[in-house]
């Protein structure tokens, strides 16, 4: 193993407050100026091996086998993409072309995908999953969540979260995503399949279970039983929450130590109440609100509130066909309400919460080297500069990978 320091920094976001100070905000994170960012000025970081070993000053930079010159660039975490789609087939062109011209969108949409993946071959799931993995990885995504849920047999199931674990350790059981169409008259037969044979070919696998708590897919009690069978194999909750309509899904996912509830669209005061008080985490995914033209999550009521919140792409073929964090985080600073500081932290601290992570998200000692470089003085350029491609360098687990 070798060591690099990364010196010149023109802003280092480090997401330790203890390290540095942020820009002017106006969120609750103020205190005396200081910003969860914990931003540091004409700074240097410190990589040996996979690990981050030292930051500070520029000029304070211990001696390394490697120095790269960041030319008076920013750097900041890799950003953490805690919920995505992608083991699938085909795409959904036509469904999208048909939402923008007027067509309501539904979770009945699914059915197209499931198809589609239920026919490929492995090698084919496996080849598209890479392509949007590498995608993500230019636009500075280290560490991703992705789900199965599009192919709803146990033996699609399962072959899908086994090609996911070739890639990620961020492995979700989804075969609640929606009833399979094979169960469309029998939903409490295929509740039982998902928590009985399906499950157990699925649990190893995964670390994670989801289900998507819904109108039009599953209810309050289906999902709880669905959750707790989870539970029971060693899978922790996440959740598919409130994205339609008002539901049980977030009260459900705080009763349950979910480690995310995730959309968190329509909400009530005692459903912000719960998140607050909770450990569990509002993942918010403001590109299937712009896919689907919906209603905006309100961030700033859960941040004012003191909720924990994550920013991430829901990457899928349907409702967000989006691999770019930094298009979610203009997103959430144009229309959710989010300030620049807040939006940049829960893309990258906060997606590490969702997914109860503390190696990675930030840049401080100890955590694992996952670096994102801009072409830009300050992490405010996402949001400045929206649709820019100002990813310029990557590292992943210590290794320049772009």
């Amino acid at each position: 193993m070798s060591s690099t320091a990364i010196t010149n920094i023109a802003a280092l976001v480090t997401n330790d407050p203890s390290l540095g100070w942020g820009s002017p905000r106006s969120s609750k994170f103020e205190s005396g100026g200081g910003s969860p960012l914990g931003l540091i000025q004409d700074a240097a970081v410190v990589i040996d091996g996979d690990h981050v070993v030292w930051t500070g000053e520029s000029s304070k930079a211990p001696a390394t086998d490697n120095r790269v010159d960041a030319e008076g660039r920013a750097v900041l975490p890799g950003f953490v993409d805690s919920h995505s789609h992608l083991v699938f087939a085909g795409d959904r062109t036509q469904e999208f072309n048909a939402r923008m011209s007027g067509r309501a969108y539904s979770a009945g949409g699914i059915r197209t995908t499931v198809a589609a993946t239920r026919a490929a071959t492995d090698a084919e799931l496996e080849a598209n999953l890479t392509r949007y993995l590498a995608e993500a990885l230019r636009q500075g995504t280290t560490t991703f969540e992705t789900k199965s849920g599009y192919g709803l047999t146990t033996e699609d199931e399962a072959r899908a979260l086994r090609i996911a674990a070739a890639h990620t350790d961020e492995v979700t059981y989804l075969g609640a995503h929606i009833v399979s169409p094979d169960y469309a008259d029998d939903p409490a037969a295929y509740v039982a399949l998902v928590t009985g044979e399906m499950l157990d070919a699925c649990a190893p696998h995964a670390r994670w279970i989801d289900v998507f708590c819904e109108k039009g897919a599953f209810d309050g009690d289906q999902a709880r039983a669905i959750l707790t069978a989870g539970k029971a194999k060693g899978l922790h909750p996440r959740i598919h929450a409130n994205q339609l309509s008002h539901g049980p899904g977030v009260q459900l996912a705080v009763e349950l130590d979910a480690a995310s509830a995730d959309h968190c669209t329509h909400l009530t005061d005692a459903d912000v109440d719960a998140l607050a008080s909770g450990n569990t985490v509002a993942t918010l995914l403001p590109g299937a609100e712009f896919s689907t033209r919906a209603e905006w999550p309100d961030a700033r009521r859960l941040l004012d509130a003191g909720v924990t919140v994550a920013l991430s792409t829901d990457c899928n073929p349907g409702s967000s066909f989006t691999s770019s964090v930094p298009f979610c985080i203009a997103l959430a600073v144009r229309d959710m309400g989010m300030t620049p500081d807040e939006a940049v932290w829960s893309a990258t601290a906060g997606g590490a919460a969702a997914l109860r992570r503390t190696d990675i998200g930030r840049i401080t000692p100890g955590a694992r080297a996952d670096l994102t470089l801009l072409d830009a003085p300050s992490h405010v350029h996402l949001a400045y500069r929206p649709g820019v491609p100002l990813v310029s360098g990557v590292w992943r687990r210590g290794e320049r990978v772009l």
